[in-house]
């Protein structure tokens, strides 16, 4: 019986560990372009990104699985896409606006006197940023996105809402067979990940520490 639960918990592991790679695959990028959009000097341009980044992250990341995944078919009247996409569409957009907050903040604490330092020594605006200000950023900003990367750990079970077979979904079908178990079993998984996850976050701080300041 071990063995036959075993395997199944795995199978939805892998799927949890699908939605959580991917998310970070395209939300990590996508929360830079949020973020320069939001920092943006054209008026609308800034207004209607904070706009949006507001309601992403003031309204359920379960509301906007639902949304995305039937969303065209109830209002347009379109084809869908598939549950599997509607998960990655969904989590990404959520955790990339959470990102590009965290950017913005990380941005935004680089004293004023670094990027004229760099303009006095005649270097460019891209370059200021990608050779000044990037590690600068990724070392102040390591904690935060690592507090987020451990929240989506665990959101990744809220994929179930809209029919995904995840860890969680994998351990409460032996409920229907008179065994509890096995969905508890399911917390050594999140347990372990997360762990791993807090021990690599843990590693990279460490080793941009040299440009803590």
């Amino acid at each position: 019986m071990f063995s036959t639960v075993l395997l199944q918990l795995l199978a939805g592991f892998r799927q949890t560990l699908a939605v959580f790679f991917l998310t970070l695959l395209f939300s990590i990028p996508l929360g830079l372009v949020i973020c320069f959009g939001s920092m943006s000097k054209f008026t609308p341009l800034r207004w209607l990104t904070r706009s949006f980044v507001w309601i992403i992250r003031g309204t359920p990341l379960m509301l906007q699985l639902i949304i995305i995944f039937y969303g065209p078919g109830l209002l347009f009247d379109l084809t869908g896409i598939s549950r599997f996409q509607a998960t990655i569409v969904a989590f990404s957009i959520n955790y990339a606006c959470y990102f590009s907050e965290i950017y913005r903040s990380g941005i935004k604490s680089i004293p004023k006197g670094q990027y004229e330092a760099g303009q006095v020594l005649g270097m460019t605006k891209r370059q200021i940023f990608f050779k000044v200000v990037l590690l600068q950023v990724i070392q102040r900003i390591t904690g935060p996105m690592g507090n987020e990367i451990i929240t989506l750990v665990k959101d990744t079970s809220l994929a179930r809402i809209i029919g995904i077979y995840e860890i969680i979904w994998a351990g409460e079908s032996f409920i229907k067979k008179g065994l509890i178990w096995p969905l508890f079993f399911t917390g050594v998984f999140y347990l372990v990940f997360s762990g791993l996850m807090t021990i690599l976050v843990d590693k990279l701080d460490e080793k941009l520490s040299y440009f803590r300041g």
